[in-house]
């Protein structure tokens, strides 16, 4: 009898730290952030947190599915972590990235992640004018310095380093 009790406890205690540990890899993977947006509804993020997780782990596929289940389409923080799932998984699916970041930008044309990821997607697509333009918002609502600004900032300049050819990171 006590075998049988204490499996389900190691399985608990399992489950408890693999949650633990995803939480803590999405709080600190900087693919996996995606600012809660103010005009998002009540509890949309808390509805994301499985999604950021497998993004978190590359499992962007997987991502993809989870935030079909969600379908929080009112969402700019769903349709951006949607656009970039789409961007990075094996076969990406470009034409869908672009699709879900302009939907985000619909909702909230200063999604710092939304502009980022599309200013990327831009460059991908060898439309640099379009990643700048993206960069100018970016740095109209961050003047200072953020994240996303300067890492698009940055990915623009590998661009054209490399004569105007992506480079991923």
């Amino acid at each position: 009898m006590t075998r049988t009790l204490i499996n389900p406890l190691r399985h608990r205690l399992a489950l408890v730290a693999h949650v633990a540990l995803l939480a803590l890899t999405t709080a600190l993977s900087p693919s996996a952030q995606a600012a809660d947006n103010p005009s998002d509804p009540p509890g949309a993020a808390d509805r994301l947190a499985s999604a950021r997780a497998l993004i978190a782990e590359n499992k962007w596929q997987a991502a993809i599915q989870e935030l079909k289940s969600v379908d929080a389409t009112q969402s700019a923080d769903w349709h951006n972590l949607m656009g970039y799932s789409h961007r990075k998984a094996r076969t990406p699916d470009l034409a869908a990235a672009e699709r879900h970041y302009d939907a985000a930008l619909r909702i909230d044309p200063r999604h710092r992640g939304a502009l980022e990821y599309s200013g990327e997607l831009y460059l991908m697509l060898d439309q640099l004018p379009k990643a700048e333009q993206r960069l100018a918002a970016l740095e109209r609502i961050c003047p200072a310095a953020c994240e996303e600004r300067d890492d698009l900032k940055g990915a623009i300049a590998r661009f054209k380093a490399n004569g105007n050819k992506h480079l991923p990171k």
